[in-house]
């Protein structure tokens, strides 16, 4: 009987927990605000990316192209 009552009591946390996932299911009208969090969402990151990439590709060619002789004076 302890058993049962732990899967009960694991089950009721688990729908419980759930339950605001199920709820945005059926709201009107949020298929559009989500799609454009979304798509805010992710010109946010395309932003931060785009930088980044063209920074590593600059380490990356100074790192090939870069002068191993030793500098005189």
């Amino acid at each position: 009987m302890k058993n049962f009552k732990r899967i009960a009591i694991s089950l009721w946390i688990v729908i419980l927990a759930a339950a605001p996932a199920f709820a945005g299911q059926t709201a009107q009208g949020a298929g559009l605000f989500t799609w454009l969090f979304i798509g805010f969402c992710g010109l946010i990151v395309i932003c931060q990316v785009i930088p980044a990439v063209i920074m590593g590709f600059g380490m990356i060619k100074g790192a090939i192209s870069h002068n191993h002789h030793p500098h005189h004076h």
